[in-house]
């Protein structure tokens, strides 16, 4: 009898592993909006893991440009991979290239996509509105997902009537390089939807991670406040900026020193996550306004992309 039970516990185990692999969606055709650093290098990753794409931006210059960067990481990525078959390594870029193509009008190419993915301004009320637009015309099966590192997904969410086929795909910058991506789940993110952004990240070469709706999600969340304190230790006269980033490159053995990180991510884009979260949670100490770093964005010292930021950069 133990015997009998064992195989229909093991039975009933397998087809139901079957029956949920079954329902989950295989991602096949990707829309992704916004031509910018991080939907180019979506785009590419995914044109050149076997998928169809389809990269959306408001001009044909933006996107032509995008193109022209893609191009250039393409062939990058080729010297490297093919170093002993450089024949190999141009079909390689021609074949990624044939995958992708450009669009100005999201409207008309969502009609076949399995999945969305959004990488436009950080600004909640254009991407609301955007997603508002895109449900009305997308398939039933159709995912949709945002690359923000700081907004509420369940905002985005709720401007659609798609809740359950909804939630965050946080790459990391640059895209093509960088092996992590955070797949945020909802409360009503459904697991089907859940399982199959997570087989898209592994099918693109990535290691996924999960984690809920909450703001910053893991690394933003642990990364943003740690550098806010680094700034408040020397606003308090604790240490110079130079002598904390020595001390936490050669004692914590990171790349970077906190200055250092936030000149190359940019004053305005940190500003920017921490006014947001200071608004979502304005008793939360760790989300508390840093006057030095707001001193310097309110003067245009955006960091590295400006020529100065904490440091002066040439």
């Amino acid at each position: 009898m133990a015997f009998v039970t064992r195989q229909f516990v093991r039975s009933m185990s397998s087809s139901g592993a079957a029956s949920a692999s079954a329902k989950k969606i295989i991602i096949k055709h990707v829309t992704v909006i916004g031509g910018g650093l991080m939907g180019a290098g979506i785009a590419q990753v995914a044109a050149s893991t076997g998928h169809t794409v389809v990269l959306v931006d408001q001009t044909e210059d933006i996107l032509a440009k995008s193109k022209k960067g893609i191009e250039e990481s393409l062939r990058k990525v080729a010297k490297k991979k093919f170093v002993e078959n450089p024949k190999a390594g141009d079909e390689f870029v021609e074949k990624t290239l044939s995958s992708m193509s450009m669009s100005t009008d999201a409207v008309a190419v969502v009609h076949s996509a399995d999945l969305v993915v959004e990488a436009i301004v950080e600004n909640l009320e254009v991407k609301n509105e955007l997603f508002k637009r895109l449900d009305k015309f997308a398939p039933e099966h159709t995912i949709f997902a945002s690359n923000t590192s700081s907004l509420q997904i369940t905002s985005m969410a709720n401007a659609t009537t798609r809740q359950d086929r909804f939630a965050g795909l946080h790459f990391f910058n640059p895209v093509p390089v960088m092996k992590l991506v955070e797949v945020i789940k909802t409360p009503m993110t459904s697991q089907k939807t859940f399982e199959s952004l997570l087989d898209f990240s592994k099918t693109l070469g990535k290691h996924p991670v999960s984690c809920k709706d909450t703001p910053g999600f893991v690394v933003n969340r642990l990364l943003v406040p740690y550098l806010m304190e680094a700034v408040r230790l020397h606003e308090r006269g604790d240490a110079s900026k130079e002598d904390i980033d020595i001390a936490m490159k050669l004692g914590a053995g990171y790349p970077m020193g906190p200055f250092e990180l936030l000149d190359y991510v940019g004053l305005d884009t940190t500003k920017f996550i921490m006014d947001g979260w200071h608004e979502m949670d304005p008793n939360n100490p760790l989300f508390q306004p840093v006057l030095s770093m707001n001193k310097l964005v309110a003067e245009k010292k955006f960091g590295k992309k400006t020529g100065e930021g904490f440091y002066k950069h040439k």
